[in-house]
């Protein structure tokens, strides 16, 4: 049997879930449910504007694009018009670059690797390999 303070911190917890940014609810993945247990089920426009959008599947956070019926086969990576990956999984960690798509770009901030060097997005909705000719203005080189 949960505390009273237990519940209220568990109230809380469900009511910040949805509003929390995409960097932090990635960094507290395992918050989220788990995309196996929407099989079969609706995942509706309702559900979305609500902020119950964000599911972890192996460990890794995807973001509902458009309501769907979830099919087992139509799992988040593959099934690019119905989930988006959260890139930058945690704030503290530089992960690899990964080709985003137009669903799921870099924004201003995001620091990946790629090529043996450290870059950082300097726009939002970057969706350009670093270090790639004409990208001068959109990716700047850190020195790490």
């Amino acid at each position: 049997m949960l505390s009273n303070s237990q519940k209220e911190l568990a109230e809380l917890v469900k009511n910040v879930l949805p509003t929390a940014t995409n960097e932090v609810a990635a960094k507290n993945a395992k918050w989220y449910p788990q995309w196996e247990a929407m099989i079969g089920k609706e995942i509706t426009q309702e559900m979305i504007n609500k902020g119950l959008d964000r599911y972890q599947y192996n460990g890794v956070l995807y973001v509902v694009l458009q309501p769907h019926m979830v099919e087992e086969s139509w799992a988040p990576p593959d099934s690019p018009s119905l989930w988006a990956k959260v890139l930058i999984p945690n704030p503290d960690v530089i992960p690899p670059w990964e080709p985003p798509s137009s669903t799921n770009p870099y924004v201003t901030g995001d620091k990946v690797t790629h090529g043996g060097k450290t870059w950082e997005s300097m726009v939002d909705n970057n969706v350009w390999e670093p270090g790639a000719i004409g990208t001068e203005n959109l990716w700047k080189e850190l020195d790490m």
